[in-house]
């Protein structure tokens, strides 16, 4: 999945709403949760309070008794974090009845900490307990058999903190590895939808593909609703572009036709005619002549690099060109290698390719000693792609060269370097011409085997 791609970005805008998300349910929830757990520690602490002072109070004694039913079972277990505590407000030398977990301690009064009570009267403190643990009060103050203006007890119930934060604590665990848990889930369920949902774009990748390669001429296959539009106005563009085409060359051939005639026509009639005028006239139409067929040409290449899906096959157009040439050259014992390996595939014209090949190889073998070296390879082959696939063809030769000045004014049509060699000088403008119509690069260099290398550039598959 790459940074710059639709798949990336569906997924991490996913992703983050759902880092964002969780964590902040978690939250809440566990808040909810505390809360929830704290009104019932706070409730069952309350309900002890009040069952105490009431078992303790209303005993119709003169003095409060410790209550028979001890309703916690770790009330009896000393320092257990559970503690009861009954003592007078008003009469310092008064009973004082504890539970039995509470032993000699003694717990401080809310009401003396000047705590303000709730309302229902009962006032909560947290506090330590009597070894330093973490408690949790409540007290009530009453008198004993309830009667007015009678000596007022001091009703306290503790209970453990710790116990608190445990239920807490085990609750957010739990919490937590559940929301991680649902949260790969949905990251996982997400990247399968995003990769299912894609899936039409790679069939319109591999169908568009199939169109450039030549497989296809159009879009086939069925798409979702969405992009069914998309697939109709590539499958019309298709058909606009080799529509247009065909149209341009139907064009050029006329207007070859059209004007050809006559140039050939004034050609003649100028030659019979001796004067100066015939003979400037017959020198003019033959410069209109190549002029004419100079851009019908270059109009007839642009037509054909202009087509979608047309794919040539390189050793099939090298092997038969090496041999022509090696037979032409032969009293010169001219020999050519290649190394040209199998499926490499020019993205164009078989006609072009032979075209350009031809011209190279013909000039290598005419300037050569005895050897020419062609080698056709791919751009980046084993590495993963970053772009339209490209192959390099390079021709060498072990003639003299040429120098850097050469190099550089080679090239311009009709430009001969050397008269004594047969050729009309437009080779290379005419690779060079057709290797800018393919959108490719055209190099010239000094070869290691002492004479010139042409490096091209082309689209390939």
């Amino acid at each position: 999945m790459r940074f710059n791609s639709l798949a990336f970005r569906l997924f991490a805008t996913s992703a983050a709403w759902t880092l964002f998300v969780l964590p902040l349910a978690g939250i809440i929830i566990f808040q909810l949760y505390r809360d929830d757990v704290q009104a019932s520690f706070d409730g069952r602490i309350e309900k002890l309070v009040n069952a105490i002072a009431i078992d303790s109070l209303s005993s119709g004694g003169n003095e409060p008794v410790a209550p028979v039913n001890r309703y916690e079972p770790l009330f009896e277990e000393t320092h257990a974090g559970w503690y009861w505590q009954i003592r007078p407000l008003d009469d310092v030398t008064g009973n004082r009845l504890v539970s039995a977990s509470l032993a000699t301690a003694t717990l401080p009064s809310p009401l003396e900490e000047k705590v303000a009570p709730d309302a229902n009267g009962a006032r909560w403190l947290n506090t330590t307990g009597p070894v330093g643990e973490p408690i949790r009060m409540v007290e009530v103050v009453d008198t004993n058999n309830h009667v007015e203006n009678a000596g007022r007890y001091s009703v306290i119930v503790a209970g453990p903190v710790d116990w608190l934060e445990s239920r807490n604590a085990n609750f957010l665990t739990r919490l937590a590895i559940a929301l991680a848990l649902s949260g790969l889930g949905l990251l996982a369920v997400t990247l399968f939808q995003i990769r299912f949902g894609l899936l039409p774009l790679r069939a319109i990748e591999r169908g568009l593909s199939d169109v450039r390669s030549g497989k296809a001429s159009k879009l086939e296959g069925e798409l979702p609703t969405e992009i069914e539009p998309l697939q109709s106005e590539l499958n019309a563009l298709l058909r606009s572009n080799q529509e247009i085409v065909e149209r341009a060359r139907t064009q050029v051939g006329n207007l070859a036709h059209a004007l050809k005639t006559p140039l050939a026509v004034i050609t003649n009639e100028a030659r019979e005619d001796k004067t100066p005028l015939g003979t400037k006239v017959a020198e003019q139409a033959t410069i209109m002549r190549d002029q004419v067929s100079h851009y019908l040409d270059r109009a007839r290449m642009a037509a054909r690099v202009s087509v979608i899906g047309r794919l040539t096959d390189v050793p099939s157009v090298v092997e038969p060109l090496r041999r022509a040439l090696e037979r032409i050259h032969r009293e010169r014992g001219v020999a050519i290698t290649v190394n040209c390996p199998a499926g490499l595939r020019f993205q164009g014209e078989r006609h072009d390719l032979e075209e350009m090949l031809g011209n190279l190889l013909d000039n290598a073998c005419k300037w050569a000693k005895s050897n020419v070296y062609l080698n056709v390879s791919k751009k980046g082959a084993g590495q993963a792609r970053t772009g339209p696939s490209r192959i390099v063809i390079t021709v060498e030769d072990d003639g003299p060269g040429l120098t850097e000045d050469q190099r550089k004014r080679i090239g311009k049509r009709g430009l001969r370097l050397d008269e004594t060699k047969p050729g009309s000088g437009l080779g290379l403008s005419i690779v060079t011409e057709l290797v800018q119509l393919y959108h490719g690069d055209f190099a010239l260099a000094q070869s290691p085997h002492g004479g010139l290398t042409v490096r091209l550039e082309l689209p390939g598959l």
